[in-house]
């Protein structure tokens, strides 16, 4: 502002309004300093807005290229990102991307004007990707033909003038990202800090796609694991079906057969034998039936529909009355207990644990045999089958659930030891849980809970499929 006069309230007030300086006319020979000092001023704000606009756009394709890094499964993916991205956060003339082999280097791809180096290795300490792994170092230089570490004939016929080379991962790098101007181009900080950014980026991304490759191998091992376990049992389903059953039939037949024809020639003992022999034959034939039951119920699809848990018990307890009608056994059960699961597989369930409830308070004056269900918010329904028969101490209830694995003789008890196998099976095929509390002579309670395989309660209560 030239002025005739001036005073300080008016100079103040022109200050406030974007006056760079106010003089009066008897000073004119401020005038071209103070215009050139103006004119700088304006640039100066220019090119800082121009560089900060630049560097927010830098930044947000940085972001962008981060979250399409955490999503590579493959070194080709990362490849594919990180060639674009690395010319494009800079604004460069060309960018590689340079992986280590050994003592060779590979440049596996690059985004240029023109072409470089792209599919070619080169030995480690001959090129500039190299002295960049080699050092751990970032690698700035302003004038390639005047620096010691680049092999001129290499870059002679290129278009490169500047460069920035960075290495991927500090310690023991594994890669090199580099960025190249056809200008003399000294790289600022932030240029610098950002490819060292995207070079960091990608040490992570690599280290993902080999952790996930390795996780991929693990389960295609496991799969084939399970897949050769599965062969290996259905070999052995297969051999206790015919090997076995065919030498074990002819065992029980012609022991049968002694019995019944030659009785009258054999002494009581050897009739003691041969009883023996067919009451063993018998067990281990009901064991391999069990078996074979328990192989097939890993092999079943669910079949899901309405089931009436509270009917299926009440038929199973009515047959067991049938078969023993001079026992005296005080039954519950609660009814309307329905859930969405498979009819026959849920019956095999009931049918086992009041069978196994029926048979441990066959000792029992007064027996007590009770089904229902615990009804809790926000959790599974718990179904229960309790009884006041002979228990089992619990400190080994862990075995409970392994075949052939028993809490009681053979002589208080019969039985394989297969049943309650299979339950748990069956329980966890319908995405629940089994569990027992007993105390010795104090009766034992089964508790097992169902899901419908969507995460939800299989439904229970009513007369109808209730959530």
């Amino acid at each position: 502002m030239v002025s005739a006069n001036t005073n300080p309230e008016e100079t103040a007030t022109y200050l406030n309004e974007g006056v760079v300086d106010c003089i009066s006319k008897n000073q004119l020979w401020r005038l071209v300093p103070i215009a050139r000092r103006a004119i700088a001023g304006g640039t100066i704000q220019n090119l800082s807005e121009t560089r900060l606009e630049r560097h927010n756009q830098a930044m947000e394709r940085l972001v962008k290229v981060v979250q399409e890094l955490s999503l590579a499964r493959s070194l080709d993916e990362i490849t594919a990102i990180v060639r674009v991205a690395a010319r494009e956060l800079t604004g460069a003339d060309g960018a590689t991307f340079v992986l280590r082999e050994g003592d060779m280097t590979f440049y596996a791809d690059e985004d240029a004007i023109q072409p470089l180096w792209k599919g070619r290795r080169f030995p480690v300490n001959l090129c500039i990707g190299g002295w960049c792994m080699e050092h751990k170092q970032q690698v700035i230089i302003e004038d390639v033909y005047g620096d010691e570490r680049i092999p001129y004939e290499a870059y002679q016929p290129t278009f490169i003038k500047s460069l920035v080379m960075v290495p991927i991962r500090k310690e023991a790098p594994i890669g090199a990202i580099g960025n190249y101007w056809a200008t003399p181009h000294l790289a600022t900080v932030e240029e610098i800090s950002l490819i060292q950014a995207l070079a960091d980026t990608t040490s992570v991304a690599i280290e993902n796609v080999q952790v996930y490759k390795e996780l991929e191998k693990r389960v295609r091992d496991r799969t084939a694991q399970l897949e050769a376990a599965n062969q290996e049992l259905e070999t052995f389903a297969y051999t206790l079906s015919h090997d076995l059953r065919s030498p074990l039939s002819a065992i029980d037949g012609y022991s049968s057969l002694l019995l019944s024809e030659y009785a009258n020639q054999l002494d009581e003992r050897a009739k003691l034998f041969l009883n023996r022999l067919c009451i063993a034959s018998d067990r281990m034939n009901a064991q391999i039936e069990h078996m074979l039951s328990l192989h097939q119920l890993s092999q079943t699809e669910i079949q899901s529909q309405a089931v009436n848990l509270s009917k299926i018990a009440q038929e199973t307890l009515a047959n067991l009355k049938a078969n023993e009608p001079n026992r005296q056994v005080e039954t519950t059960i609660q009814e309307g207990l329905v859930v969405y699961g498979d009819s026959i597989l849920l019956r095999v369930v009931l049918e086992n644990l009041l069978s196994n409830a029926w048979k441990y308070t066959s000792k029992r004056q007064g027996a007590k045999i009770e089904f229902g269900a615990v009804l809790e918010s926000e959790s599974l329904p718990k179904f229960y089958v309790r009884d006041n028969g002979a228990g089992f101490n619990m400190t080994y209830a862990q075995k409970l659930f392994r075949p052939f694995q028993r809490m009681h003789s053979q002589k208080e008890f019969s039985g394989t030891g297969i049943g309650l196998a299979s339950v748990q099976r069956i329980v966890q095929k319908h995405g629940g849980q089994i569990w027992a509390e007993a105390a010795v002579d104090r009766g034992a309670t089964f508790y097992f809970t169902l899901s419908n395989g969507l995460g939800e309660p299989a439904p229970c209560g009513g007369s109808a499929l209730l959530r």
